[in-house]
């Protein structure tokens, strides 16, 4: 059994890993978990139903809030592009549209009754140990929700959790077996680490100037942007109280207090003023680009000039992506805020990337340099030392037993076993996304005999995973997506 399960292991451990990949990213998506507004605009449609840019908003800022968590407070909008958060946003409610399209094929339906036993169900809304609706109320204005976009989204979440019970992915007690004998194929082996400090590498000038040479176009300096521009000083005036009055009248939801309850008047005047004089900036900004775009600014203008790039930004990556839209025959750019301020730009120039000089880019060289050639060293070590090699000899490990390879982290370690487990060879080495490489030699192999009782629970969850993308994908295939927004 053993020998068959050695020979036959690199397909059945690869079988696992795709599983729990698939079983990851299903759970990543979280079905329902979202409220969703009742704003207008579609941004996308999904069979018959639509995504409205409420939802998306939503949608994004959920997933931004859970980003931020994960980095600590740490994460911004540029790291937010950078991931695509607004893709992955739009991408989870496809999903879910499309598994509200299966439930209303199946003329699934959540009754009044079924959605007030949920809500009653739900702990942030307890007073004293059960439900209570003003506690309901309270909580929804402090996040800026109505009871109408919650329980709409509560009434989504409920659909599909009915739509999921008709399809029910059972676990038989072979398959489990069959789990528990992958889980417990043991190897004891010798292995030896390899570093970037078993190398020797001469960094001279005369050994990277060919390097650079040859690479000169990965040395390259940024585009930049010769800019003017204008600064809009902060607008202060009087206003009547006429004026005030229908400001507020017009945009009171914008004036509330920390319940999420409206100001009156007197209680927002303060705040009305603010916003009023804030519109008077960037309409004296606006009319200020109109002039300059027309040649009739008044000669007091002050200019102020600056050269940006990707690398030497002082503004925002906004400005900088406004920026590179610019051209000869539309230099201008309507004024954008920035640190509190309206700027009204005009392109003077665009420098082109150009190579840069070996000392400008010496370092980058370097890195780069060690970076391949250090590799390449490690991969010829490896090949001259993996028949003789003498290293630390392991108990018999397992899948599971990254917290036995003393020589490595962690992370290195599972990252090792998981690479262990799918090759099939008895001596070899193994790379690490952290550059280093591991010798190994496979010296024996057992079958433990241990239990896990949690396995069927975790062999619902690969299968559950795998249905979940298997049904997405036969989906997609029977509800045409539309999506009216670019970029996306």
């Amino acid at each position: 059994m053993i020998t068959w399960m050695q020979r036959h292991k690199k397909w059945l451990i690869i079988t696992i890993w795709i599983s729990t990949i698939a079983f990851v990213g299903a759970g990543f998506v979280g079905w329902g978990q979202y409220s969703y507004g009742d704003k207008a605009g579609a941004v996308a449609k999904v069979g018959s139903v639509e995504i409205t840019q409420g939802e998306l908003q939503k949608s994004y800022s959920n997933l931004y809030a859970r980003y931020n968590q994960m980095f600590q407070g740490n994460f911004d909008e540029a790291q937010a592009k950078q991931f695509g958060l607004q893709k992955q946003a739009l991408e989870q409610l496809i999903q879910q549209a499309l598994l509200l399209n299966l439930a209303e094929s199946y003329d699934l339906v959540v009754t009044d009754a079924e959605l007030i036993a949920a809500l009653k169900t739900q702990e942030y809304f307890f007073k004293d140990g059960v439900f209570d609706k003003d506690t309901y109320k309270q909580v929804l204005s402090q996040n800026r929700l109505t009871t109408k976009e919650y329980e709409a989204g509560l009434r989504k979440e409920l659909l599909i959790q009915k739509t999921f019970k008709l399809l029910p992915v059972e676990v038989s007690q072979n398959e489990t077996n069959i789990l528990n004998t992958l889980m417990n194929i043991a190897d004891k082996i010798n292995y030896k680490v390899l570093s970037e400090k078993d190398i020797t590498l001469k960094t001279t000038d005369d050994v990277l100037k060919p390097f650079w040479e040859t690479n000169a176009q990965n040395f390259m300096k940024d585009i930049a942007y010769e800019l003017k521009y204008i600064k809009q000083a902060p607008v202060t005036q009087e206003y009547s109280d006429a004026e005030i009055a229908k400001y507020y009248a017009n945009n009171k939801t914008h004036f509330k207090d920390a319940e999420g309850k409206i100001l009156p008047l007197e209680s927002a005047k303060s705040a009305v003023i603010i916003e009023l004089n804030a519109k008077a900036t960037k309409d004296k900004a606006l009319r200020t680009y109109i002039a300059y775009k027309k040649g009739k600014l008044d000669p007091a203008t002050k200019f102020e000039t600056v050269i940006i790039s990707t690398a030497e930004n002082p503004f925002t990556e906004e400005v900088l992506q406004k920026v590179q839209k610019l051209s000869p025959t539309a230099p201008y750019m309507k004024p954008i805020l920035v640190n509190g301020e309206y700027l009204t730009f005009e392109l003077v120039k665009v420098h082109p990337a150009v190579a840069k000089s070996f000392e400008e880019a010496k370092e980058e060289v370097l890195a780069l340099y060690k970076e391949e050639k250090v590799q390449e060293k490690l991969h010829e070590l490896a090949n001259n030392s993996l028949a003789t090699f003498t290293g630390v000899t392991t108990d018999f490990i397992t899948a599971q037993s990254a917290d036995a390879l003393t020589l490595l982290s962690k992370a290195e370690a599972e990252e090792f076993l998981q690479k262990l487990f799918t090759n099939d060879k008895k001596r070899s080495y193994i790379t690490l996304n952290s550059g280093k490489i591991v010798l190994y030699y496979v010296l024996e192999q057992k079958l433990l005999k241990n239990s896990n009782k949690e396995l069927a629970s975790s062999m619902k969850k690969l299968k559950n995973g795998i249905f979940n993308e298997a049904l997405i994908k036969t989906l997609k295939e029977k509800y045409q997506t539309e999506i009216f927004i670019q970029g996306l």
